[in-house]
């Protein structure tokens, strides 16, 4: 791979650790050469004893009888019951943080009760008591939906759904319940000899796709808006430069915002912390934001002498311990890549998990978030860092010289703020073709379709060149926004009637977002939509691409934007192209049961000609 990366700051650190003799994803990448045509294909399995079966045209099935179509839509279950589990996790995390809140912790409060009252309201709670009552028993109600048996409806999707889906979904029979019931059912279903039926098994992905939406990720960010604030358009900064080698920098990485937001709270509360780490030698304390977690903070925390921005996506990591001025890697849910304590050791940084979930080779101190320890962990985590900034403020360190600033922490209630209260302005703004469709790019980042971010950049690039404007969540967001596209001046890269409307709003052509748990409110912002118009989400001039999908919560994501009737394009190609009846179904058959549909490819130019010319039609459809 010749540039490893659509950023200067990641191609420079890359430089530095491949002269430092460190291994990095792109070398290890570039090591497994090529990979087994059958996994490729998703024609292999390895469930049971009789196994590994790899299906050929001279042996069509396993030994169990499994054929090509079912093995790989099996596989694919697979993805998506862990991504919906990860997404559960977090939901109830959040849910157990907003419960603390209401118990009177010391560092979490609700911030925004009307949120509060109306989330109450719209799942039936009662809100005749006081704030904090309130919050308790939204936190409990959210924790029981997720455990609802799956023979009941969950109430989060009758709350939230569009009415015209949840007929449609009723009549297919995937309409969910919880979603611990819902990876129960699908994983026994995923078994060795249950579920032989890849149009079943597809079904069944697909009402774990809306299961999660709903159940899980509606709920997180409702959570995150009762306690941090909902988020509204501010300028922030992002990139590896924002890390400043003479702070203690604490760098919260992952997915949950909350040992980040105990750790601005504690230092802004406490002047004796910064005066610390200034008798350590230090300037003082900066809480660094990395990946999701990063993104969830930057929506809802301005910049400060505290809190400095986002330094990227998670294939960033090891470049960023690698500048040597990191003193805490804080690493709570999500995407902590193995080799870190290697790179810890190397550019002396200290690694403590804040989750139980996670663990390294070499790293035995850890603090597990418990939304009741949260002062004491951040406090904890300060005592680390300055501990650590003394032993490493001496030693080389190479800083990034590369930071911008964009703008972040769009929503539906920041979008209707813009607009005057109204989705009128943007409902307009379609008809007449000011805008011609809007597509939600939610991606991961990855190497297998090119360097880092470089197609979702060049994707995000052709569809604002088109007058599409652009919704950007997950770490695709963060491409995009250390892309520089996430600003007032790239309107000027939009074709003439978005840049027009851009300049008149004063906003960006694409729309940051948040994380890819976002996908939730995105989902809330079509049905308002859909709504205002009259139709199913099938008939809008929408479209989602994920160009650089990675892991298994882009995968679920990916089934539900197919359940909610949109066209939806991912890349790199998913592993079922040796199943061919199901490669139909994903891609023509699908959009006959749903009115949505999978697309693939990996031209930039190809992907935006496909969503372009989806979006005509529903235009043309709705005689628009």
């Amino acid at each position: 791979m010749e540039k490893v990366s659509a950023h200067e700051s990641v191609v420079q650190m890359h430089e530095k650790v491949k002269a430092d003799g460190m291994s990095s994803v792109v070398e290890r990448f570039d090591a497994q050469g090529i990979r087994c045509k059958f996994c490729s294909d998703g024609v292999s399995c390895q469930l049971c004893s009789m196994g590994p079966c790899r299906l050929t045209a001279k042996a069509s099935r396993g030994a169990c009888g499994v054929d090509a179509n079912t093995m790989a839509m099996r596989n694919m279950l697979h993805r998506n019951i862990m991504g919906i589990a990860a997404y559960s996790f977090h939901a109830v995390e959040s849910a157990k943080t907003l419960k603390a809140a209401a118990n009177g912790s010391d560092v979490f409060a609700v911030k925004e009760p009307g949120k509060l009252k109306g989330f109450a309201e719209k799942l039936g709670i009662n809100t005749d008591g006081d704030t904090n009552k309130i919050a308790g028993d939204v936190a409990d109600f959210i924790i029981a939906q997720i455990n609802l048996d799956g023979d009941t409806e969950s109430t989060m999707v009758n709350a939230f759904a569009p009415k015209s889906r949840k007929e449609l979904w009723r009549k297919l029979g995937i309409f969910p319940g919880g979603p611990l019931h819902e990876i129960m059912s699908a994983s026994t279903s995923a078994m060795t000899n249950v579920d032989g039926d890849y149009v079943s098994l597809a079904l069944k992905a697909l009402r774990l796709g809306i299961a999660s939406t709903y159940g899980a990720l509606v709920p997180i960010e409702m959570c995150h808006d009762i306690l941090f604030g909902t988020p509204k358009p501010h300028k922030t900064n992002v990139d590896i430069g924002i890390l400043e080698k003479d702070y203690v920098n604490i760098v919260v990485n992952g997915h949950e915002p909350f040992v980040g937001a105990a750790l601005i709270k504690v230092i802004k509360d406490d002047p004796g912390l910064n005066g610390k780490a200034v008798a350590a030698g230090a300037k003082g304390i900066h809480v660094v934001g990395s990946i999701e977690t990063g993104q969830e903070l930057i929506q809802r925390f301005e910049c400060d002498d505290v809190f400095v921005g986002l330094t990227g996506n998670w294939l960033n990591e090891e470049f960023v311990l690698a500048t040597g001025t990191v003193d805490v890697f804080a690493a709570d849910m999500n995407c902590t890549i193995p080799t870190l304590s290697e790179y810890a050791e190397k550019y002396n940084a200290t690694i403590v998990p804040v989750s139980k979930l996670v663990a390294l080779q070499g790293v035995d101190k850890r603090l597990n978030y418990l939304p009741e320890d949260a002062k004491s962990i951040a406090l904890e985590l300060i005592d680390i860092a300055i501990s650590n900034f003394e032993n490493r403020k001496d030693k080389p360190s190479s800083p990034s010289e590369h930071k911008k600033q964009i703008i972040s922490g769009c929503s539906a209630e920041a979008i209707l703020d813009v607009l005057g209260g109204s989705l009128t302005p943007l409902l307009d703004a379609i008809k007449n073709g000011t805008i011609k469709g809007v597509t939600a790019l939610i991606s991961c980042t990855t190497l297998k379709n090119g360097p880092q971010d470089a197609l979702s950049i060049a994707v995000a690039k052709e569809l604002i060149k088109r007058d599409i404007l652009v919704l950007s969540a997950g770490c695709g967001n963060a491409a995009l926004q250390v892309g520089g596209l996430t600003t007032l001046e790239a309107a000027d890269i939009a074709g003439e009637k978005l840049k027009g409307l851009c300049k008149a709003l004063n906003i960006p052509p694409v729309l940051s977002f948040g994380t890819c748990s976002d996908t939730g409110r995105i989902a809330n912002l079509v049905t308002a939509i859909a709504d205002a118009l009259g139709v199913d989400p099938s008939q809008l001039p929408v479209a989602v691409t994920a160009p650089e999908y990675l892991e298994q919560k882009a995968v679920i994501d990916a089934f539900f934007a197919v359940a909610f009737g949109l066209y939806t394009h991912v890349s790199p190609t998913p592993p079922v192209t040796g199943a061919p009846e199901l490669v139909a179904l994903l891609t023509s058959g699908i959009e006959g049961i749903t009115g949505g549909k999978v697309a693939v490819g990996e031209d930039p130019v190809e992907i935006v000609n496909g969503i372009e010319d989806h979006i005509n039609k529903k235009r043309a459809a709705l005689g628009i």
